[in-house]
């Protein structure tokens, strides 16, 4: 009988330490107006993005982070995309010349931002259903498409390094 509970007891150990476990990061659920990366000289934007939505987590398993954390990065890739939709297009329409171009340059940074976070939140999914033994090829589509258009504005991004850019506020 105690050599059962020992083998019980190690195998639940076994199973425990081989289960991903949800943990929290340093990520921190911010408003658009103080993660925004709009407001930097063109360039340099995937570095921007990527302080926000992917440094945090070198060095974590990403199939460790718990839902809160993936939550926050939705909801402030969500924002990024209202800047560009409620902020930045109407901005730009009613702006002429190089406040035009400026804010185009910045539109244009705010959609690096904004894929980052959805390829971040994406590599997340991936990396959670992996360790749970499900079907990751819509996930790996979805995170393909995305990451096509993240590489195009990065392109267009270093295109334009040395620009003036100017952000916008929610």
């Amino acid at each position: 009988m105690a050599r059962f509970s020992f083998l019980l007891l190690a195998a639940s150990a076994l199973l425990a330490i081989a289960a991903p476990v949800p943990r929290q990061t340093a990520f921190k659920l911010q408003d658009y107006n103080d993660f925004q990366i709009s407001d930097q000289v063109a360039g340099d934007a995937e570095a921007h993005a990527n302080a926000v939505f992917v440094d945090v987590f070198q060095g974590v398993d990403l199939a460790t982070i718990d839902s809160a954390t993936v939550d926050n990065i939705e909801t402030m890739r969500s924002q990024a995309e209202d800047a560009e939709t409620e902020a930045f297009n109407p901005a730009i329409a009613a702006a002429t010349g190089a406040e035009a171009d400026a804010l185009q340059v910045g539109k244009i940074q705010n959609k690096v931002l904004k894929l980052t976070g959805i390829t971040q939140k994406i590599k997340i999914q991936i990396a959670q259903a992996t360790a749970a033994g499900d079907d990751t090829a819509d996930l790996e589509s979805k995170l393909a498409e995305e990451q096509k258009k993240l590489d195009t504005n990065i392109a267009t991004d270093k295109a334009s390094a040395g620009a003036t850019s100017k952000g916008v506020t929610l």
